[in-house]
């Protein structure tokens, strides 16, 4: 599934590209769950033979028999046990680990779908729900593979089999089992739908919860400077209060079917403990091919009435995991549904940067959604090879868009060459990997001065960073830090010097030929402005640049400005 966005000079569709749905099991997976089920099963069919041997052995010591009698038939009976114990246990253990990988899998295509969603896509899910999602409710997949899978196998090939051991015995017995296993799925798929339903508010409520702490979390010193603490409290409490009664109601479902399973399944053993009690008091003499009930079937009988709804019950107990599964399955995909892709996505081998490329936009046109005005319509424009390009315009305008376009950030209608390449998705990620992108709020992680401009990239030496370090003006804040990491999002820094750090990782990449800024001197005060501007322009020398900016100062220093006006009318001033 995929937004459709639409060139309007010549009304070509253009589509992101389709990922493998979430939903869908990987054909291993989908053997080692149908094996893991299959051990189950033939674990649970184990019993029959273990209960005809003790209605044997029960039936001789009735009829007088010793020790000697039943030894080997105890004997008999212990090895099944051992046999079903381990074959349950191989089974279960099978079905985890099946579980557990098919989780993986499935998280890392989420993961994979987000991280190839463009920046410039509006409708990408917030970071918290995000989170909750593939880090907590994704969890609740493995109960769903690891127990509902095999137990659904388990409870429409166990009582079959077994229906076919106590028909020959007693086809009364075999017709109240009949009559009263069907009653119990169709009410669970009933309860089923509300209980679906009820776990897929339950998981919207708690990634609800969670993108409200995030948030509230991050502007909690705006919130004590507007004097909102007692407001957003409250917000919170109310928030953890929608949660708790939707949690509740999802329990209070679970139970229901339970208590539905429990009825019927106790009704069934009841009417067949009836029958065969009559039977051997001979006040029933039908229900049987031929004679009369004895003890030894009447026995084999009730033992396997139980058993019979033994699967329906533990289908049931599991009930729960499928609605959460497969309401946690639907929230994954979800996550990357109606996703605006990246161009080449894919890693590429890339060579030694060159000589700086020109670029060309031909006839760009770009909406954010289907429904939404154009903010670039039938937009041209020629960046010369190494020039360095200032893009003007009021907030809104577009000016970012263009350069998520430039690097393939974001679908597009129309052409766009760079250095003689058209960008596709067979070329972007080559292109973008001789790109830099300086925004004015980089993010900083939680690591070293060092580790933050090297980025674990390949070939990047600590003579490369001292490098970069010295030509951006940080050498002695890393040499205060040393080894200390920074706080995450950059704490310990100023604005000025996250940005000077952005430049460095910039002066990182051997391959770099065109340097993409979006409002690098935003916010920030005339003298820090000032050595930030130095400091990209030094590293522009000989490379492609082009800025967004509201700054005239950085705007002057550039070989050409260009005016985007709302209208999408663009207006040249030479320098």
């Amino acid at each position: 599934m995929g937004t459709a966005f639409f060139d309007a000079t010549n009304e070509v569709e253009i589509r992101p590209r389709n990922c493998e749905p979430l939903s869908s099991h990987s054909d291993a997976g989908k053997g080692q769950l149908r094996n893991a089920a299959m051990l189950q099963a033939l674990a649970a069919a184990f019993w029959i033979p273990q209960a005809g041997l003790l209605a044997v052995s029960v039936d001789r010591i009735a009829d007088g028999g010793g020790l000697h009698n039943v030894l080997w038939l105890a004997f008999g009976i212990l090895a099944l046990g051992l046999i079903k114990s381990c074959l349950e246990a191989a089974g279960g253990r099978l079905a985890f680990r099946a579980a557990r990988t098919e989780l993986t899998r499935k998280r890392q295509l989420a993961v994979a779908a987000l991280s190839q969603s463009s920046p410039t896509d509006r409708g990408r899910p917030a970071s918290g729900k995000a989170a909750s999602v593939i880090g907590e409710q994704a969890e609740l997949i493995v109960l769903y593979l690891a127990r509902f899978q095999p137990a659904r196998i388990k409870a429409s090939l166990v009582p079959f089999v077994i229906l076919v051991f106590i028909m020959p015995v007693s086809w009364v017995a075999a017709l109240v089992l009949l009559l009263a296993a069907p009653l119990i799925p169709i009410f669970m798929a009933l309860i089923g739908w509300r209980a679906q339903a009820a776990s897929e508010r339950q998981l919207v409520a708690t990634g609800g919860l969670n993108c409200f702490l995030l948030d509230r979390l991050r502007g909690l010193t705006t919130i004590r400077a507007l004097d909102a603490v007692d407001a957003t409290a409250g917000r919170l409490r109310h928030e953890a209060e929608l949660l708790r009664a939707r949690t509740m109601s999802v329990l209070k479902v679970a139970f229901l079917s339970s208590a539905v399973l429990e009825l019927f399944a106790a009704l069934g053993v009841a009417m067949i403990a009836v029958y065969v009690g009559f039977s051997l008091l001979g006040e029933i003499r039908f229900g049987t091919w031929s004679g009369r009930l004895d003890l030894e079937d009447g026995l084999f009988i009730l033992l396997l009435a139980p058993a019979f709804f033994e699967p329906l019950r533990e289908l049931s107990a599991v009930w729960h995991d499928r609605a959460a599964g497969e309401s946690a399955l639907k929230a994954l995909d979800g996550l990357a549904a109606d996703a605006l892709p990246i161009a080449g996505a894919a890693e590429a081998v890339l060579t030694a940067g060159g000589k700086a490329p020109d670029i060309y936009l031909e006839n760009l046109a770009f909406r954010y959604g289907a429904d939404e005005p154009l903010v670039l319509d039938g937009f041209n424009l020629k960046i010369a090879a190494g020039e360095h390009l200032a893009l003007l315009g009021a907030s809104g305008c577009g000016k970012s868009t263009l350069l998520s376009l430039i690097s393939g950030l974001a679908p597009c209608g129309g052409r766009i060459v760079v250095g003689g390449i058209e960008l596709r998705d067979e070329t972007a990620a080559i292109l973008r990997g001789a790109m830099a992108w300086i925004g004015q709020k980089p993010h900083i992680f939680a690591g070293t001065v060092a580790a933050n401009i090297a980025l674990g990239r390949p070939g990047i030496s600590r003579g490369n960073v001292a490098d970069a370090l010295d030509a951006v003006s940080l050498g002695k804040v890393a040499d205060a830090y040393g080894s200390r990491p920074l706080g995450e999002g950059g704490i310990g820094l100023s604005g000025g010097e996250a940005l000077r750090l952005a430049i460095a990782r910039a002066a990182c990449n051997p391959h770099l030929e065109i340097i993409l800024a979006d409002e690098p001197t935003a916010h920030l005060d005339a003298a820090t402005a000032a050595d930030v501007a130095e400091s990209l322009l030094a590293l522009a020398r000989g490379r492609t640049l082009v800025v967004a900016t509201h700054d005239p100062q950085l705007a002057a220093r550039m070989h050409r400005t260009v005016r985007i006006d709302t209208d999408f009318v663009m207006r040249e001033a030479a320098e």
